[in-house]
């Protein structure tokens, strides 16, 4: 028998997601991480399922990896899209297939559910996750990504 699988995020599984976010972050140079604006993030999503999908991979019980697929539509696409933001496996879990199996569930997913595109963004100097990615079909974009800061506190948000 298979000792892992992946299943829909839930609630009761927030404080986890947290970990594993709060380590994301601790590697990508344009966050910071603070676990209460990641559980704010992660129980926005978890809540509404209409903004997106959280998948977690347990293994032997325990969650060892996350996918995060947040729901929007392009206009250039003329219909949903999937923006890919979060993927993570802890770090004791890396190297054995387990961020494979997560990113080909969600590919597999958005198939199923007719999304026309998953667009995702990796670090410049991330050369192992952009191979990676690559290696599953993506491929870079001539479009740069820009951001605008509106508020270091969005706990308003609806």
């Amino acid at each position: 028998m298979d000792e892992s699988h992946i299943e829909q995020g839930t609630i009761e599984d927030l404080p986890q997601l947290t970990d594993l976010l709060f380590e994301l972050f601790t590697q990508e140079g344009d966050f910071t991480p603070d676990r209460s604006k990641q559980m704010r993030g992660l129980r926005l999503i978890l809540e509404q399922p209409s903004r997106g999908r959280i998948f977690v991979l347990r293994h032997q019980g325990m969650i060892v990896g996350m996918i995060n697929l947040l729901f929007t539509i392009s206009t250039a696409e003329g219909g949903f899209v999937i923006l890919l933001e979060d993927v993570i496996i802890h770090r004791d879990y890396r190297g054995k297939g387990f961020g494979r199996k997560l990113l080909l569930h969600a590919i597999d997913y958005a198939k199923k559910k007719d999304f026309c595109r998953i667009t995702l963004l990796t670090d410049r100097i991330n050369d192992e996750g952009r191979r990676f990615f690559m290696g599953h079909g993506f491929t870079e974009s001539a479009m740069i990504p820009m951001r605008l800061i509106l508020s270091g506190d969005c706990e308003g948000q609806a």
